[in-house]
């Protein structure tokens, strides 16, 4: 089981909503499907009620990256902590679909889908893959988009701990702005400086020139 890949579970839930954008794909049951992915037993029990449960997890959830993103690391964790509380996992061993190279089972831990409702089963598997995340790189890597108005979360995984961008559209945007910002800065410099030299040159008596 790839409990880092499970975090991306937490990701997805979190960035269904824009807030500043005023934006929200979390709206019918096909959404909390599309969440789950095509391939989930567990997306297929979902129902209505699914929808306003999701979204209450998904404003706790955005909770512990904003906390996390504000250097709030005992918030984070126990924002988290509660929803691991009530969302518990339900770790099994698998492997019989799965063989190696010789040929027997590959076994390896397996979240299995034995919650009470969809929402259930997706915030246990959200959470823990965040936890594990939390737990390996720390609460730092979690972080909320930089670029204006883009409010999307996203979990740092470079080497260096440089992401502040939730993808490489909101960086290129991000730069594009701070350019034409620094050169209409520039601009203004320059204006202001060639007035202050016409000013001097007008206070100048006429002899003196």
């Amino acid at each position: 089981m790839d409990l880092a890949y499970y975090s991306d579970y937490a990701v997805r839930l979190v960035n269904s909503e824009e807030p500043l954008r005023g934006t929200d794909a979390l709206t019918s049951v096909d959404a909390v499907r599309e969440l789950f992915g095509p391939a989930s037993h567990a997306g297929s029990r979902a129902v209505e009620a699914d929808v306003p449960r999701l979204r209450a997890v998904r404003t706790r959830l955005r909770g512990v990256f904003e906390a996390a993103d504000e250097g709030d690391e005992v918030r984070a964790v126990d924002l988290l902590n509660a929803l691991l509380l009530e969302f518990p996992v339900s770790p099994q061993i698998s492997g019989h679909d799965h063989l190696d190279a010789t040929g027997r089972p590959d076994w390896h831990m397996h979240l299995a889908e034995q919650a009470v409702n969809a929402t259930a089963g997706y915030s246990a598997t959200a959470c823990m893959g965040l936890a594990f995340q939390l737990t390996t790189l720390g609460v730092d890597r979690l972080g909320i988009c930089e670029a204006a108005p883009c409010r999307n979360a996203y979990v740092d995984t470079s080497t260096n701990r440089s992401r502040r961008y939730c993808s490489d559209r909101c960086a290129t945007r991000a730069n594009v702005a701070a350019y034409r910002a620094r050169k209409r800065l520039e601009s203004d410099r320059s204006g202001r400086s060639g007035r202050t030299q016409d000013a001097a040159q007008d206070a100048t008596p006429a002899t003196d020139r």
